[in-house]
């Protein structure tokens, strides 16, 4: 296929280099930094802006940071809209606000473009793996279509509903999992440390019981190892956590420990832990009781 890749990022470039090595002829504008010199020589195509991207390319994918990023590179001037041709496909893997990406499809479908709000969880770890969770909202017709794309990115694909911005609503469920879990974590861990236990040795005994978790296996690990070189940025979760306050607000829904979670990642970022891992909000918890 003929495919546009804007946003060639810590998780985009390795999603982009999958489809290279999957035969697909890749088309990109620089969104924010130079690609990477082996996905050029891979065969990607840098063009000057998203505009061209869009008129040479059947399927747009966006892997980018925010939902004000999707929107410019979208309808900017020389954005997406303004060079993509009637019948082609946008897919918005980027996590954005789902009231927005509504409101984008509906721009899109003025133009005979078919839109897919598709972001994804697993992190830079799943990115480089082609081990992604996907979830997908929009139109059935342009899910199938478009299914072997994510098969070359992914493994768990959803398509979680007709409707454009279900796909982000359902990431947004994930990510006040994730945070929520996170948090518990680094509270239990820090409770065992405080006590005189062994931390690495808590774990362990969790992990074979009812507490056992993803989240507990891989960011404890980090938590008690302390590294927290960013696979996902604290700075990030915080933004969709944001998304979530604001979705929750939109539909009336209360969230208090989604709340309290987002007020520990603003501790986070006053200590300068912004672009830390996210397991680091361990060092919240530790900096109230006082201990490491």
């Amino acid at each position: 296929m003929k495919i546009g890749f804007i946003g060639l990022g810590v998780m985009g470039a390795p999603m982009a280099s999958h489809l290279l090595a999957g035969g697909h002829q890749l088309r990109t504008s620089i969104n924010r930094s130079v690609p990477a010199a082996e996905l050029t020589e891979a065969g990607l195509i840098v063009e000057a802006t998203p505009s061209d991207v869009a008129s040479s390319s059947d399927i747009v994918i966006l892997m980018l940071p925010a939902t004000d990023d999707v929107e410019r590179v979208c309808f900017a001037g020389d954005g997406v809209l303004s060079g993509i041709r009637s019948g082609a496909t946008v897919i918005d893997m980027s996590s954005i606000d789902p009231k927005a990406t509504s409101e984008f499809a509906k721009r899109f479908a003025r133009a005979g473009v078919e839109y897919l709000d598709a972001p994804v969880s697993g992190g830079q770890v799943g990115a480089k793996a082609a081990s992604l969770t996907i979830m997908v909202g929009g139109p059935i017709s342009a899910f199938e279509r478009c299914l072997p794309l994510f098969e070359v990115m992914g493994k768990n694909i959803t398509h979680v509903g007709e409707s454009n911005g279900s796909g982000q609503t359902c990431k947004i469920a994930n990510q006040i999992i994730v945070a929520l879990t996170l948090e518990a974590v680094g509270e239990a861990l820090v409770l065992a440390k405080q006590a005189g236990c062994d931390p690495a040795k808590v774990r362990q005994a969790l992990m074979g019981g009812f507490a056992a978790s993803r989240v507990l296996d891989v960011h404890g690990e980090r938590m008690i190892t302390r590294k927290f070189e960013p696979g996902f940025r604290i700075a990030l979760h915080a933004k969709d956590l944001d998304l979530a306050l604001k979705a929750a607000a939109d539909v009336g829904v209360a969230v208090p420990s989604t709340a309290l979670c987002r007020q520990l990642l603003n501790s986070s970022k006053a200590n300068g832990d912004w672009n830390l891992d996210h397991s680091a909000i361990v060092r919240s918890l530790e900096r109230m009781a006082g201990t490491s």
